[in-house]
């Protein structure tokens, strides 16, 4: 129990899971295939609602569907790139079937050897398949479609595609393979594919991407543990295993595939026969349909090769060799005498290389050397537990007696390369994938003991296939200000205004102007344009708009501008007001208020109905209908024949009411008070400054000499008491808002809402008791000269109409 309990405790903490408060932070990494296994390579990486496929391979130990990665787990339309690494059949030969037989419409990207040797592999692949025509994945015609839609990308050269972006990196391995270093939303994914960190004959080792540490590093695992023999060590084995099996008069058979480790080997017996002239009489084939036109390929990317074979290419082509011939087909080959026969593919499972392996199984002089990784379920594997006897391709045993050697050229990271590479790039997740289960548990062990005792985890990931992978990333959003903006830098504490731009999960703070030269945006306006029926004529229309918004800017006749922002005009026909204004949420919401005022107030509202002089066609069916109408008949008979005073700061039109003292009968107000207006205005302030902060005091009824107050209050702003009152004059014809406060700027704003609560709320006679001739005088102050006579028509022709309609 002690024992256990002191385990326990050397044990480390499971890492507390950090809540996720965004979908979009959790990157999802799924292998389709390669998820510990070796073939069919397909990684399926989704962060920031962007998806990218890595790879897209065929897995050599099957045919047709079964040998596809496991597509029925993905939407193949929502894809939106698709990175393939090198040119191998386990990495790019399903490529074809998911172009064209699937509902992908991403784009696809590869260096340029790669696709140019792309078609002519996958090409082959399809005539060597012997699979009928029911079971064939693709035929020439979705191949050659497929290749037309391929894009292409040089190594160091960044692509972005609509928030993805990537730069392709020299992977070793064959020509022209990549490694990818992928960038979303500031998070970096390094993809390395096959790779290898030894320089050979013809190609550079892998490069690590300079200043930069991914995040996240996916790596293949394929040797495990295992640590590959020095080259010149390895080279020596090679020839000698070669050099035996011709010596003894046999056949060697190298399976090999037609490109990457071919021209590898072919370079190395080339060397080794120019060096021992008593093989010269042993001939070398490289039997592959494919043969001269890949050599082409060579020749043309000699650029992108190691320093050796550029400084070689000056002088003579490398890969014209004198002591190897090409063979094309069995038909061509004469089979006496020893021989080195290059045959593809790589893995016996069938084509030319399978027809010599039972050609030549029965004689024990001659020998099969396997020079590279052989996946589990081929023949290649099985024949390296040197079985007595093997299936042939039309189902007959034959006796295994020739030699079987093995020998790893296959251009992949042993371990010692692979943990420096690891340790070199730095990330804190490591994905391993591309690697039997049992070679992959084996490296993630010497992992995981190797960074045990380090400050900084890394954290091992080895999915199976169709398992998730979910990693967090909180990314942090930060603004960059560029154009004009940037001209000056913000001090601290200041306000910076500008547009907020996200592209690419990049934020950046511009100036409108600026729109066109760092986007693909460019700035507009809307302009709305709304009809509103009304029959109120513009004068009555423009008055009510001037209450709520102040004076108006006349354009003509029948047209004016309200808050500089909502242009009103009044159509031919008098029966309906054109608004237009340009678009944005502040105008939007003055258009909207605009129009309310038009059709609840101008249109039905008291003021309007009395001044149409006209009897309410119904019956209000209220018990008081009597003494209201008695009440509007006395107080039509008042003399109102008085100019309307304008305070365009603090006082507002009003009708000619009179105080409720005593003074002269023709100046007494109504008997309708101020207190209900004082209540609700209590209400409003209190909702503007708070209930603590407004408190209403009492004023005196006695009259004083030319004004008397209606309503007081005192309101706390920020610490500073106010008194506000509302003050009419003694016949009631004008009033004013009076404010005594610290400063001005708490005075304006106490009383800006002292004046908006008090008109809103004010006794309503104040409004409907204008009659026609105030009305006139009224127009007569907000209009041009040349615009008096007509609107006095107007006025003049809407009382005698009288046809307003009182609301019920």
């Amino acid at each position: 129990m002690a024992s256990s309990a002191t385990n326990s405790t050397k044990r480390k903490a499971a890492p507390t899971p950090v809540p996720v408060q965004d979908e979009g932070d959790i990157m999802r990494m799924t292998p389709l295939g390669a998820g510990q296994e070796v073939g069919r390579s397909c990684l399926l990486l989704e962060y920031k609602g962007k998806t990218i496929m890595l790879d897209c391979g065929l897995h050599p130990a099957y045919s047709g569907l079964s040998a596809l990665p496991f597509f029925d787990d993905v939407d193949p339309s929502t894809i939106d790139v698709l990175l393939i690494t090198h040119f191998h059949v386990d990495h790019a030969a399903a490529l074809p079937y998911f172009m064209e037989k699937t509902t992908f419409k991403g784009r696809v990207f590869m260096t340029h050897p790669t696709k140019a040797i792309y078609k002519w592999l996958l090409s082959d692949y399809v005539k060597i398949s012997n699979l009928s025509a029911e079971d064939q994945l693709y035929d020439e015609q979705d191949l050659m479609r497929s290749y037309e839609k391929i894009e292409v990308v040089d190594y160091h050269q960044e692509v972005d595609v609509e928030g993805i972006r990537f730069t392709p990196y020299n992977a070793g391995h064959v020509l022209g393979a990549a490694m990818f270093l992928i960038e979303i939303a500031g998070v970096r994914v390094l993809y390395t594919g096959d790779y290898s960190r030894e320089e050979d004959r013809h190609l550079m080792a892998a490069e690590k991407p300079p200043n930069v540490t991914p995040e996240v590093l996916i790596c293949e695992s394929t040797y495990g543990v295992q640590s590959h023999e020095p080259r010149v060590d390895r080279e020596a084995r090679f020839t000698r295993m070669v050099h035996d099996v011709v010596h003894r008069g046999g056949r060697c058979l190298l399976p090999v595939f037609a490109l990457g480790r071919a021209q590898e080997l072919l370079l190395i017996l080339d060397e080794y026969w120019q060096a021992h002239p008593e093989l010269h009489t042993v001939p070398i084939y490289y039997a592959s349909s494919l043969a001269k036109k890949c050599m082409t390929v060579f020749q043309t990317y000699t650029n992108m090769m190691n320093a050796r074979i550029r400084q070689q290419v000056k002088i003579s082509n490398p890969f014209q060799f004198k002591h190897i011939s090409n063979l094309k087909s069995m038909a061509h080959f004469d089979d006496v005498g020893p021989c080195v026969m290059m045959a593809s593919p790589g893995m016996l499972q069938n084509g030319l290389s399978r027809e010599l392996l039972e050609l030549w199984c029965v004689d024990k002089r001659n020998g099969v050397i396997i020079p590279g990784y052989v996946v589990e379920g081929t023949l290649g594997k099985q024949i390296l537990s040197q079985p007595e006897e093997i299936a042939s391709m039309n189902g007959a045993k034959l006796p295994l007696r020739l030699t079987v050697e093995y020998i790893s050229f296959s251009a992949h990271v042993d371990y010692r390369e692979n943990s420096a590479f690891i340790e070199a790039v730095g990330a804190s997740n490591l994905v391993l994938v591309h690697g039997d289960s049992n070679e992959m548990g084996r490296l993630r062990s010497a992992l995981q003991s190797k960074y045990a005792e380090r400050d900084v985890p890394l954290h091992i990931h080895t999915p199976k296939n169709c398992e998730t992978v979910e990693l967090y990333f909180r990314g942090e959003k930060m603004a960059k200000t560029i154009g004009h903006l940037a001209a000056h830098p913000p001090t601290n504490a200041a306000p910076l205004t500008g547009l907020l731009v996200c592209r690419d999960f990049m934020y950046h703070l511009l100036d409108p102007q600026d729109l066109p030269e760092f986007t693909d945006l460019v700035p507009a306006s809307l302009t709305q344009r709304q009809t509103v029926p009304c029959h109120a004529p513009f004068g009555i229309v423009k008055w009510y708009l001037e209450n709520m918004y102040g004076l108006v800017d006349v354009l003509g006749k029948r047209s004016f501008v309200v808050f500089d922002t909502v242009k009103v005009t009044q159509a031919p026909n008098l029966r309906t007001y054109t608004l237009e204004w340009e678009g944005d949420a502040v105008n939007d919401m003055i258009a909207d208020s605009v129009v309310a005022v038009i059709v609840r107030e101008a249109g039905v509202s008291m003021a309007s109905v009395k001044l149409t002089k006209s009897n309410c066609p119904h019956q209000h069916g209220h018990a008081a209908d009597e003494d209201d109408e008695k009440l509007v008949d006395d107080e039509s008979k008042m003399d109102v024949d008085k100019k309307v005073v304008i305070d365009s700061e603090e006082q507002c039109p009003s009708s000619s009411a009179t105080s409720e003292s005593d003074a002269p009968a023709g100046l007494r107000p109504p008997s309708l008070g101020y207190e209900a207006a004082a209540v609700h205005t209590t209400k409003l302030l209190t909702l503007h400054f708070g209930t603590e902060a407004v408190t209403r005091v009492s004023v005196s009824d006695a009259f004083e000499e030319k004004e008397r107050a209606a309503a007081a209050w005192t309101v706390k702003v920020e610490e500073h008491l106010c008194d506000a009152r509302v003050i009419y004059s003694l016949d009631g014809s004008i009033w004013k808002t009076v404010v005594s406060a610290p400063n001005d700027e708490i005075r304006r704003r106490v009383q800006v809402m002292v004046d908006r609560a008090w008109r809103t709320v004010r006794p309503i006679y104040e409004t409907w008791r204008l009659s026609d001739t105030q009305l006139k005088r009224e127009a007569q102050e907000h209009i041009d000269d040349d615009e008096q006579s007509a609107l006095e028509k107007e006025v003049d022709a809407f009382v005698e109409k009288g046809d307003a309609k009182s609301p019920s």
